[in-house]
């Protein structure tokens, strides 16, 4: 290959990076409208390992809302890349449902008990327009008391509710990480 062919080559992918955004990172667009999380609900304790559901439910006046966004913060860590659950064509002006998220990770063997977890969770339209954001703490605990029996509150306590997707975060444990990780020397 010559050398314009390669440069020229190297301009298209440099303009389709940074000129096709994805959706849910432009700009809004105007006139329209964001979407609405209206309920929310999850626990906030839990051992490692525990199945976590994040009851949700949101709405979208344009009837375009188009992925969730779920963001992590781990104090001794920092915060984790932003995960996405992209919503089927019939959830896009209303849903309610849960978000699963298996909190055994494959990247730590365990986590120091009462280490805490805060989750963020936003949902995006197609014109780029973000909800409000529900804040969820966690925290890992054993000890007395069963985290499955709770009694969900309405409106997520009339039924069936569907999964929406699955969190797919690997957590770390700052502690074992090596180094001086966690300790604030660097």
């Amino acid at each position: 290959m010559n050398r314009n062919w390669i440069s020229w080559l190297l301009g298209v992918v440099i303009f389709l990076v940074f000129f096709s955004i994805p959706q849910g990172w432009a700009q809004p667009r105007p006139g329209t409208k964001a979407p609405i999380i209206t309920n929310a609900f999850a626990v906030d304790k839990g051992y490692y390992g525990y199945i976590w559901k994040i009851y949700i439910e949101a709405e979208d006046p344009d009837g375009e809302m188009l992925r969730i966004a779920l963001s992590v913060e781990q104090p001794g860590y920092g915060q984790y890349p932003t995960d996405w659950i992209y919503l089927s064509p019939q959830y896009r002006k209303h849903f309610k449902g849960y978000i699963q998220w298996n909190t055994f990770s494959s990247k730590a063997p365990y986590l120091v008990e009462w280490r805490q977890i805060i989750l963020k969770v936003s949902v995006f339209d197609k014109a780029g327009n973000e909800s409000n954001e529900v804040v969820f703490p966690f925290t890992f605990q054993s000890g007395p008391g069963n985290p499955y029996q709770y009694e969900l509150p309405a409106p997520f306590n009339e039924g069936n509710i569907p999964k929406l997707g699955y969190i797919s975060v690997d957590l770390y444990e700052p502690t074992l990480m090596g180094g001086s990780a966690g300790s604030g020397i660097d």
